[in-house]
């Protein structure tokens, strides 16, 4: 077995490892103690809360992503595989061109994630995408987050943690579509109790380098133009499949929209000998969910584990949490959703201030919901929106 890994911005262990998910949720850890040390005083905690450092946070993420690459480098070495350190071109049905080397293999799997797209607009050229975000030098004081999906409403909710002064923009009428309604603005309501600007209905129109730091033009759904002032621009509207110069056209692989590659159930493209998994396919985004795409094609070549059935994917009801301030937690049909594949249903719904918060001062709230089948009764969805949710 070979392993062609660019590297990049992601190394080994994928976008999740590297700017996704592992650096993300840290970075969320860090921000949470700004307000664990204000509400400490109601517990009997007293003196001044220490001052943070930017750099510090940074150096720790860096050597702890570090630690995890090698962790997978010894794993892949240990048991054989072949790492090389480049990108692979398909050149044919079982062939491939890596750092000047022509490979032939009965098999090729594209596991190529996929990268954040930004809108082709005046000034594009001075926006950051998530990728490069962990890496920010130096600490935006004043930070413009456009997007309306989880990794903006995530980033929004860190950076404002962390003591910038936030501004969300989003063009359509709540953040984060394709979640429950009552989850969408709820946390759209303890966001910005939080400090978090969020403005619906608005997007970008250019940006432009000024005295005092980057000019943002916006204007909102009724045309109105306004025009804010940043230190820095990130978009996270949304990511594409990784596949720009891949070969995989040239070689005969069909691909969709945005280049995305086109599988059966068993994750073969259409051509026999290549598979695909994970964000390249744009089906769910998620780490655990290519990892799971991945066992499938691993019992199509080689066949399951001894005694065990070979292993089959299902996309119905997969767990998502969103390191949002406060967290979401949800797994399971909205309430929206669910009359459409259950028919009938109750939902249960309870928001509440936790008991910590009885002494903390807080007024953040918890929201926990659930979605069930009548005729079952049958738990079909489960919503929370709380601390430790995500």
């Amino acid at each position: 077995v070979m392993l062609a890994e660019q590297g990049g911005t992601a190394g080994l262990g994928g976008t999740c490892v590297n700017v996704g998910c592992i650096p993300k949720k840290l970075y969320s850890y860090a921000a949470h103690y700004a307000e664990a040390f204000e509400e400490s005083h109601g517990f009997g905690w007293e003196g001044q809360a220490p001052s943070f450092n930017w750099g510090t946070l940074k150096a720790n993420r860096a050597k702890e992503i570090s630690r995890l690459n090698g962790i997978y480098a010894n794993l892949l070495t240990g048991v054989g595989v072949e790492v090389v350190n480049a990108r692979a071109q398909v050149t044919g049905p079982q062939q491939v061109e890596v750092d000047g080397r022509t490979i032939r293999a009965a098999h090729i799997l594209v596991a190529t994630g996929g990268t954040p797209f930004v809108p082709d607009i005046p000034g594009k050229e001075h926006v950051l995408v998530s990728d490069a975000i962990f890496d920010l030098d130096p600490f935006p004081k004043r930070l413009v987050v456009v997007g309306g999906g989880y990794i903006a409403s995530e980033f929004a909710s860190i950076f404002n943690g962390l003591g910038a002064q936030v501004t969300q923009l989003y063009r359509g009428e709540q953040i984060l579509r394709g979640f429950d309604d009552d989850v969408r603005h709820f946390v759209a309501a303890e966001m910005r109790k939080a400090g978090v600007d969020l403005r619906l209905g608005a997007d970008v129109v250019s940006i432009s380098r000024g005295a005092q730091g980057l000019d943002i033009a916006i204007k909102d759904n009724t045309d109105a133009s306004s025009t804010l002032q940043a230190d820095a621009v990130l978009y996270a509207t949304g990511r594409v499949p990784n596949v720009r110069g891949l070969g995989l056209e040239e070689a005969g692989v069909k691909l969709g929209w945005d280049g995305v590659v086109e599988v059966d159930e068993n994750y073969r493209t259409s051509v026999p000998s290549i598979y695909a998994v994970g964000d390249v396919t744009d089906r769910i985004q998620l780490t655990p969910v290519a990892l799971a795409e991945a066992m499938v094609v691993v019992d199509q070549l080689f066949g399951p584990a001894k005694g065990k059935p070979a292993r089959s994917m299902s996309y119905e009801f997969i767990p998502t949490a969103v390191f949002t301030h406060p967290n979401i937690g949800t797994v399971g049909y909205s309430e929206q959703d669910a009359p459409k594949h259950c028919g009938a249903v109750t939902v249960y719904r309870s928001e509440f201030r936790a008991l910590k918060h009885t002494l903390s001062g807080s007024s953040e709230r918890t929201l926990m919901k659930l979605v069930v089948e009548d005729a079952t009764d049958r738990v079909v969805g489960l919503h929370m929106v709380g601390p430790d949710a995500g």
